[in-house]
């Protein structure tokens, strides 16, 4: 299998709901998997929030979600790489554009959610300037569901 390399060649797609729902979803389940999602599951999220794939060529890399502001709630920004493409620049790519969306969508502070399993992503969002302000345990393993706010832009 050829690793494509360049951030340049990635290409992002909204998820349509006859759309990449499936690619979507298998990049969802593989990063959060006490948290995966069923077909119709995403299939309502796709109606609700602005979902998005990214790939390279045709190999999928990654999915954001940016949910709008809604009840004096923040916007949400979640962004999500596969982990044999982490460190390559295309979370970030992805992050840029996913936190414009939300800027977009009237979101003047954002937050994220992480699996606190997913290192990673941890590390991620602290480079970025999230601080964590509450977590949720995972009833099954314990592991806790992290939400972190956006303390610098």
């Amino acid at each position: 299998m050829r690793l494509p390399g360049s951030v340049s060649e990635l290409r992002i797609e909204p998820v349509e709901p006859d759309g990449a729902v499936e690619d979507w979803r298998h990049v969802h389940n593989v990063i959060v998997p006490p948290a995966a999602l069923s077909p119709a599951e995403v299939e309502e999220n796709v109606r609700r929030y602005r979902l998005e794939v990214a790939y390279l060529d045709d190999v999928l890399v990654g999915c954001t979600t940016v949910r709008p502001p809604e009840n004096g709630d923040p916007a949400t920004v979640i962004v999500r790489v596969l982990p044999e493409y982490r460190r390559r620049g295309f979370g970030a790519a992805l992050y840029t554009r996913a936190l414009a969306q939300a800027r977009e969508l009237g979101g003047a502070d954002i937050r994220t959610v992480i699996w606190a399993a997913n290192e990673d992503g941890v590390r991620f969002a602290q480079a970025r300037g999230f601080t964590e302000v509450d977590r949720e345990p995972d009833p099954e393993d314990g592991i806790p569901f992290l939400t972190w706010h956006l303390t610098s832009s």
